[in-house]
């Protein structure tokens, strides 16, 4: 194993572990001519809240200057409005039921059914846990299927799956040990809040040998802690009398700039014109007036304030674009990524290439699902189900599960003149809800 230092900026440096080699399926001339991979991520950010996407308030330049340098998708979706499984299914392509992390935490075992609190430390919970890290060692990721072709990969930043290894990656920040702290990031949480130094090293180290590299940037930002630069959240207190709001939007301000650091090591080392970008935020997120928290309709619901993020792809040769109107998904990413470097993505992977037109527009529906927070059991995700959701032209229908939510009723909504969903027309269009819910009953069937 080597450590990599940096006398300036050493605590960051020490966190990165080297394991495994490169592997030898492309030549070394191949190898050269490969294309970089930047998967850049937000955590917890609303998807109107940035100046590209209408803010009147949130300054966020240098995603200003990525989307309009990219392929565009200001209708993205993630399928599930929760930090892990939506993690999880942007690495591997795969919807949460597919991939089965359902939920942020595992159920507690019998033994501990009467403890109280958050028992992250305690070694029966700690079992749980690492048994259910084994839907994550189960599946191809990026970073898997990439190191077949020579990559190198680095985690950064927000990573609930234990170790970085368990995902395929070759260095990280993030050891998972949950005696030290390793529920989902740890070490990795210091990237963007603290410094950039452990992504620069990377980049300079891989950019020497001609190496392609993969990279995940998921800072936990603007996620709270909401505790921004003073200067910026002075810039924001005099645009709005709630503090809780200014703090949120300073913050997507703050996590902006450390874009622009991103972009200026790619530059600094002389591969950002062989590198690809990707965008997505893991959830949305509409902030409390009163308190750093998320407000309902956000985070954690199947609204378009919890599922809906643009989705950029800033990609050597490719013309920029600003789709408005075709719907692109998280789950796309994976078969976008691999194509885009002629690499076949398996035909089970229920994305498409959205660097393909006639694929994106061929796609008349997207369909999403919400968990519970907790997961109910450890290998059937349909226990953990709590809505399903459907989107098709103008409409969004809402679908609860019956069996975790009996008393709520199915929502629908026109979210092109509606996009907040503060109508609910289900009662007016019944038989568009119907038939929506069709497609969402085929959909379900279809990627079981």
């Amino acid at each position: 194993m080597n450590w990599k230092s940096n006398i300036a900026c050493l605590w960051l440096c020490l966190i990165v572990q080297i394991t495994g080699s490169n592997s030898t399926h492309a030549s070394p001339r191949e190898l050269k001519e490969r294309t970089n991979v930047v998967f850049i991520l937000s955590d917890d950010q609303g998807w109107g809240d940035y100046s590209f996407m209408g803010h009147p308030h949130i300054q966020t330049p240098n995603l200003d200057r990525l989307a309009k340098e990219s392929l565009t998708f200001t209708r993205g979706y993630v399928p599930d409005s929760l930090c892990r499984p939506s993690l999880a299914s942007i690495i591997s392509g795969l919807y949460p039921h597919q991939h089965g992390i359902v939920g942020n935490d595992p159920p507690l075992p019998a033994s501990m059914k009467d403890v109280k609190g958050k028992p992250y430390a305690d070694p029966r919970y700690i079992q749980v846990r690492q048994e259910y890290f084994g839907h994550m060692e189960r599946i191809e990721t990026l970073p898997k299927l990439l190191k077949k072709e020579g990559y190198v990969s680095l985690q950064t930043g927000k990573w609930w799956e234990g170790n970085f290894a368990r995902g395929g990656f070759d260095q990280g920040m993030t050891h998972g040990d949950m005696k030290r702290g390793g529920r989902h990031g740890d070490e990795g949480l210091k990237i963007g809040r603290e410094g950039m130094q452990v992504i620069d090293d990377f980049v300079q180290t891989n950019a020497k040998s001609e190496t392609p590299f993969f990279l995940w940037y998921a800072p936990i930002m603007p996620h709270t802690p909401h505790d921004p630069p003073k200067r910026l959240l002075e810039k924001y207190q005099s645009k709005t009398p709630h503090l809780p709001i200014a703090k949120y939007w300073a913050m997507c301000e703050w996590f902006d700039e450390t874009i622009g650091e991103l972009r200026t090591i790619l530059k600094k080392h002389s591969v950002e014109e062989n590198t690809m970008i990707v965008y997505v935020c893991d959830n949305g997120w509409i902030n409390d007036e009163k308190a750093s928290k998320y407000a309902p309709r956000s985070k954690r619901s199947p609204n378009e304030g919890g599922v809906r993020t643009p989705i950029m792809i800033h990609h050597p040769g490719v013309a920029p674009k600003m789709d408005r109107e075709h719907l692109a998904c998280s789950i796309d990413l994976v078969p976008t990524v691999l194509s885009s470097l002629n690499l076949k993505p398996n035909p089970s992977l229920p994305g498409i290439n959205l660097l393909d037109p006639e694929a994106v527009s061929k796609r008349t529906s997207l369909c999403g699902e919400i968990f519970e927070h907790d997961i109910v059991s450890m290998d059937n995700p349909q226990d953990s189900l709590m809505y399903r959701w459907v989107r098709e032209g103008k409409w969004k229908l809402i679908d609860p599960y019956s069996k975790r939510l009996p008393n709520e009723k199915p929502e629908l909504y026109d979210v092109l003149q509606d996009p907040t969903e503060s109508t609910d027309l289900y009662g007016k269009f019944p038989e568009e809800a119907k038939r929506l819910s069709r497609i969402l009953d085929a959909h379900w069937k279809l990627v079981e």
